[in-house]
This record gives structure tokens, sequence and C-alpha cells, in this order.
């Protein structure tokens, strides 16, 4: 495993992190296999767990607790999120903060998130959607302060909308977030116009989150495939869309080199990218465990393998179904 400075907070965190959102409610998770899969990660050195209080109404920040337990002699990180007070993922234009990020309210889901922890200080505390146009009341800024002064948290961060990397530009340069969440991967390369200088001139940490497209870069998704009722990814992959992703991850294919798989091509593009302090894939699985920590000691891909794929962008907007 390589590691990276998490931006000014200075911490010496894993390349690879670890996405829980799908042990906290996706089908097909299993308990005991989702702690067999957090425990092996640990022991192949991942050091950054991604967790929020919305991923089973905090049952993945349970399960993170009991791994931060019987981890205590080590630097095993914790982020959360506090999820939107009016529950609407991604976060609507012209909303007020205080129907979404309340001081009160945050202060309430802190409280939520440290017990479901089992921790006195969170790691670092995220708000799980964003607008720049928040910023302007000075409420969060006191927010986060007060948090941090009483040591409820030690760092903040943002997670942003869906294909909306612009949206948070104002946050890095404002001095307000330690951390920028975002979508990035072989498809979503928006994030290197704009946001990522501004991150890099700031010091703010970059953690990428999708980097498999939600499945479409893995490239074993078909025009047939389907979810449990339920399921998320069966509300994401409407008709449209999965006709889309199918097709451009069927260009990708032939691009991924003699005995590598298209997942561990698509975790490569995005560390061989500085600006990312860690991608969070998600790992319910040992053998997803397995093959993501390779991709770390694997390295960058080559300048020539980078230049071909960054040809198969996909600047796209959000819409009714992409959440």
């Amino acid at each position: 495993m390589r590691f990276r400075t998490f931006g000014r907070l200075g911490w010496h965190v894993s390349e690879v992190g670890y996405g829980m959102w799908g042990m906290g409610g996706w089908s097909g998770s299993d308990d005991r296999e989702s702690m067999a899969s957090l425990e092996l990660a640990v022991s192949r050195g991942v050091t950054f767990f991604d967790t929020a209080q919305a991923y089973g109404d905090g049952h993945s920040e349970q399960l993170l607790s009991i791994l931060l337990a019987g981890h205590r002699d080590k630097r095993v990180l914790a982020a959360t999120k506090v999820p939107p007070k009016n529950r609407q993922w991604p976060s609507s234009r012209g909303v007020p903060l205080g129907q979404v990020f309340a001081r009160s309210y945050v202060r309430e889901y802190v409280d939520i998130s440290r017990s479901n922890l089992r921790v006195d200080t969170i790691d670092l505390l995220q708000l799980h959607v964003w607008e720049d146009d928040w910023l302007a009341s000075g409420e969060l800024q006191q927010t986060v302060a007060e948090l941090k002064r009483d040591g409820s948290i030690r760092g903040f961060g943002i997670s942003l909308n869906r294909w909306e990397p612009w949206n948070g530009v104002k946050a890095v340069r404002s001095g307000l977030v330690d951390s920028i969440q975002v979508i990035y991967n072989i498809f979503d390369q928006a994030p290197e116009d704009e946001l990522f200088p501004a991150c890099r001139e700031n010091k703010v940490a970059v953690i990428a989150r999708v980097p498999f497209d939600e499945g479409s870069l893995i490239g074993n998704l078909t025009l047939r495939t389907t979810w449990p009722e339920g399921d998320w990814r069966s509300t994401y992959f409407v008709p449209k869309n999965l006709a889309a992703s199918v097709a451009r991850a069927d260009a990708l294919k032939p691009l991924a080199p003699a005995g590598m798989t298209m997942a561990e091509m698509a975790l490569r593009f995005i560390l061989s990218n500085p600006d990312v302090s860690t991608v969070i894939p998600g790992m319910r699985k040992a053998d997803n465990v397995q093959a993501n920590t390779a991709a770390s000691d694997a390295g960058p891909l080559s300048p020539a393998l980078i230049a071909r794929l960054r040809a198969h962008r996909w600047d796209r907007k959000p819409t009714s179904w992409s959440q």
C-alpha cells in the first residue's frame, strides 16, 4: 500500500481507502462478510474508511465502530457524513442552509455519529450534499469552528453533488473545508478543470469517490443486467443510462493491457493523479479488497495509456435519475 498526505491536515493516509455505502444496506450485504472484508483491508494497509449516517440509518457507522475498537493501536481514520435535513440527494438550488444544515441539526447528528462510531472525536465530518451559496451567511463557518474547538471533530469536508465539481470551488477557496469528496474516474474527468487546481493551491485533500462509475467501469454490465427491488442501482441505471454506460464501457475494454482488469485500470487511472489524496471504492467482499489494494502496489499507469483514456471523458449533467 502506498500512502499520501491528506491535505493541510497532514494525515498519512492509504491512497486506497474504503467506501462503506454498500455494506450499509445494499442488496446482498452480509455483516459477517463485511467485517471480514474490513479486517482484511486493515491488514493490507488501508487506513481511511468513509461512511455516513445515511448508510443503513447508522448501520455502516456501527460496523466501523467494531473495526475501530479492535485497532486502537493503529491510526485508522473514520470519515462520516451528516445527512441533509430535508433528505434530498442531491441538494437543490435556492434552498437555504437553515433547511438543510442548521447549526443545531449538525450538532445533533455529530452526536449521533459519535455514538454510532463509539468515539469522542470524529476524524473527518462531511456534509453529504453541498451548495457553494451556503457560504454566504457565515453560519456554517461558525458551526465548524465550534465543533473543532470543543473537540467533536478534527477535520471538516464536503461531498459534492454528482457531476457538479464546479459547485465546491468557492468552498475550497474560502478556507472552510479541509477536504472535498467528488466523483472522479475515467469517465468523470471534469474535476481536473477547476476543482483540483483550487484544492492544490489551498492544500485541500481530495477524496475520489465512485471510481467504477457505480459499476460500469468494472466492465461486467450488460443491457440485461438487473438489480433486486429496493437496490439503489436499479433507480440509477434506468434503461437510457444503462445503454449508454454499457456502450462506453465496451469501448474501453480493448484499452486494458493484457493481464489487467477493467477495475484495476480504472483505479490506477485515478491513482496516477497526484491531486488525489485517497480513492474510496466500495469493498463488500474479500476478493474486492485484495484486488483494489493491489492496484496501489502496481503504481501509476503509463503516460501513453493515460493519454488514450483521456479521450473517453464523458461530461454529463444531473438528471432526475442521477441522484
